[in-house]
């Protein structure tokens, strides 16, 4: 699921989410992958029959009119999609105050494994709303001597997970002690701090199914004799792809960790949206007639089929969004979605959360 299809989902479910019925009467029917809609429509005849039977002659009427609805929107799909279906439907008080009887259909951006049919007071929405979990997380690691941060990748999201100090005494030896026994005890104490740091990672990560690698940094050499001397489990050891040097720590370190393993991280969601921002800054620096931004400047470039790659800021009006991504399909315009939470996206919502990178130069 790229950032685009991430969006479209989150934004469906804040819709259906905000919606709650009298009673229950709002439907919701998920339709997995190969499911027959032949038999899903008889499915709905027969909860007709069973609504017949509700006391209440308001909440019968708008649970029939909902049943009645779905299966008009399933008998207009021929196949159930390959991810499956999900089907929403019932009476419904829009913004306006003005009660309508609605439904949605949506093709999920993953496959629908279980077959659901509700009827409750509020929309079903746990299956949709999984699907916005990350597929894979990435581990990360800085360790010197004397401390160690353990962090984590997430999506678009690197948390400070433990900060851990050590007691790793340091190169001046106290008074008394022999150059070499000295060197025995730092280095047994350095020992001590590496498998301390393991448990540690073996706690945070051991059973994390969806951990695809971990990362280590570290400005000296402590990231390579944690690898030897740590005891880090086989399963978390095999899972290491990078050693980075650098320096820093804490959520900051963290951060530039994931910027120096950006080829590392090609197919991760962070690091498409840091080089489409790049992009768009380094052509506005050095070719600012292939760049546009500014609502006004970047829609006229949509609408005279200029604009190659669309780019807009989560936090740019949702309306908005919609009505630039279907300007953007009518002249097979990229459109990419960009977070804020990174520098760059930050630092893209400043500049007004809009931007296109053009096929060709235009001159005002």
């Amino acid at each position: 699921m790229n950032e685009l299809q991430k969006y479209e989902l989150e934004l469906i479910i804040e819709e259906l989410d905000g919606y709650r019925g009298k009673h229950t009467e709002l439907i919701t029917c998920m339709i997995p992958s190969g499911t027959s809609l032949n038999q899903v429509k008889r499915q709905l005849e027969d909860e007709k029959g069973t609504a017949s039977n509700i006391k209440s002659s308001s909440t019968r009427k708008n649970v029939i009119s909902a049943l009645d609805l779905a299966a008009r929107r399933i008998q207009e799909i021929k196949t159930t999609p390959e991810k499956g279906l999900a089907i929403f439907s019932g009476l419904v008080t829009l913004e306006n105050g003005r009660e309508s009887l609605e439904s949605w259909v949506i093709e999920p951006p993953k496959v629908l494994k279980t077959r659901i049919y509700r009827c409750d007071q509020k929309f079903l929405l746990d299956p949709l709303k999984n699907m916005l979990d990350s597929d894979s997380i990435y581990g990360l690691l800085i360790i010197e001597l004397n401390e160690a941060s353990i962090g984590v990748l997430d999506g678009n999201n690197v948390t400070l997970l433990k900060h851990i100090h050590s007691c790793v005494p340091g190169k001046h030896k106290t008074g008394g002690q022999s150059a070499q026994r000295f060197e025995r005890i730092r280095d047994s104490t350095a020992k001590e701090f590496y498998k301390k740091t393991a448990e540690h990672m073996k706690n945070l990560f051991w059973d994390n199914k969806k951990l695809k690698g971990i990362f280590i940094g570290g400005g000296g050499p402590a990231k390579e004799h944690f690898m030897k001397q740590s005891q880090l489990v086989t399963q978390l050891r095999n899972k290491v792809i990078a050693l980075k040097d650098m320096g820093g720590d804490g959520i900051s370190g963290l951060n530039e960790l994931v910027g120096l393993c950006q080829s590392d991280l090609e197919e991760q969601e962070i690091t498409k949206q840091r080089l489409i921002i790049d992009s768009f800054l380094e052509k506005l620096n050095t070719e600012p007639n292939k760049v546009s931004y500014g609502e006004a400047e970047v829609e006229d470039r949509l609408r005279k089929g200029a604009v190659e790659k669309l780019i807009l800021s989560k936090s740019f009006p949702k309306e908005k969004i919609k009505l630039l991504k279907k300007l953007a399909e009518e002249f097979s315009t990229e459109v990419h979605i960009v977070g804020d939470e990174t520098q760059r996206g930050i630092q893209f919502k400043n500049l007004g959360g809009i931007g296109g990178l053009l096929r060709f130069e235009i001159y005002d």
